[in-house]
């Protein structure tokens, strides 16, 4: 499927995305980005989509194409005073107070979002899969939270961070339940299934 430049017909239309939401552990990532009106790129598309070698062949074109840019990062701490809902949109929110140019239009990747300052939004459910400025911000917020997650896995190699990037795979929860948690863990998450018990 071809991925359309945009959903509205305003100049500079921003896309925005996040990743880790689900993690158990480091920071949930946004990125907002505004893309030319004639910008095209075949390989593009839902990062989830893309092996990591194409993500990360894309991020440079990306960043070098697009009209403007920015990605932030919320912290474990935070995640766990505001939850992950907020701290996601809080995220979006930060990207695009960033952004050199500023938009007058969002659309927001899945269905859940707070207005920004009075600029008109879109949320689309599967919107890194429909176009192209919100794919461009999946692989942008994903390539930079995985470029996160693998330095500070060598602060604490044991999780393998590097891999798993911080998801609840069976090695990480492994490793919570013989290590323990660390800085970046959120604590509010359930670190462990039920049958485990972690003393907080």
């Amino acid at each position: 499927m071809t991925l359309k430049n945009q959903y509205s017909s305003f100049d500079f239309e921003c896309g925005t995305d996040e990743a880790g939401r689900g993690c158990l552990a480091g920071p949930v990532t946004a990125a907002a980005v505004i893309l030319p009106s004639n910008f095209n790129n075949i390989i593009l598309k839902d990062s989830k989509q893309l092996s990591e070698k194409k993500r990360m062949f894309l991020k440079p074109i990306i960043e070098t194409e697009a009209l403007t840019f920015s990605v932030q990062h919320i912290f474990e701490t935070e995640i766990d005073s505001i939850n992950i809902l907020n701290a996601s949109i809080k995220a979006m929110h930060a990207s695009i107070a960033q952004l050199k140019v500023s938009p007058n239009y969002i659309v927001v990747d899945g269905n859940q979002f707070k207005p920004y300052k009075s600029i008109p939004y879109k949320t689309i459910i599967k919107g890194d899969g429909k176009f192209l400025n919100i794919a461009a911000a999946s692989i942008l917020a994903k390539t930079y939270r995985d470029i996160y997650m693998e330095k500070i896995h060598e602060e604490f190699p044991m999780y393998n961070w590097k891999q798993n990037k911080g998801y609840p795979t069976k090695e990480h929860r492994a490793a919570i339940k013989e290590y323990g948690i660390t800085k970046y863990h959120r604590k509010s998450f359930r670190l462990l299934p039920e049958q485990y018990r972690l003393d907080l």
